[in-house]
């Protein structure tokens, strides 16, 4: 049995949240995700705000996670195989810094971790462009609307979830057969 003191937190955005939690929920050892923003100059910052590109905010997740089940590297594994980090501002069609590739760290064993994994993906050439992920200290996390929250389960036939969130999904469920939780 662990203590509630081993339980960790990644912010991580990548593009639309609903992609990215929609993944890290049905990893092992992710104990929650909450969808909100990060990042930005405005106090509660909402989806149409933060959607005009002015508050500065990254669309975000953030994750409860055991690191017995699922180390932060892991995490960082996972998030790298979803989302390109080498579009500025952008994944597939969403553009805006509101969609930005960055890592909110929470201490410095994370920050270390988070540019270990960039410095080896950049090597491994896995991409025709460079990394453009950031690594940041983690700042003011605001939980997105309650409509964001579990979006993809709640909207699976929803237009953007058939074609955007269910291939990425698809994606994911091939490559991490292995860590997802049973009965998803």
């Amino acid at each position: 049995m662990r203590s509630e003191n081993q339980i960790q937190i990644a912010t991580l955005g990548g593009g639309c949240f609903w992609c990215i939690e929609a993944v890290f929920e049905q990893l092992i050892g992710v104990e929650s995700v909450v969808s909100g923003y990060c990042g930005g100059d405005v106090d509660q910052p909402t989806y149409a705000a933060v959607c005009s590109g002015t508050t500065g905010h990254a669309e975000v997740v953030q994750l409860s996670f055991d690191p017995a089940q699922c180390s932060y590297r892991q995490i960082l594994d996972v998030f790298f195989a979803i989302h390109d980090p080498t579009t500025p501002d952008r994944q597939g069609n969403d553009v805006g810094t509101q969609y930005r590739s960055v890592i909110f760290y929470h201490s410095p064993e994370q920050r270390e971790v988070a540019a270990q994994v960039i410095v080896e993906l950049s090597r491994q050439g896995l991409w025709p462009a460079p990394m453009v992920t950031q690594v940041l200290p983690a700042p003011c996390f605001f939980p997105a609307e309650s409509y964001h929250q579990g979006y993809f389960r709640k909207n699976p036939g929803q237009g953007y979830c058939q074609f955007v969130v269910s291939p990425k999904l698809a994606k994911f469920r091939k490559r991490f057969a292995g860590r997802l939780k049973a009965n998803r």
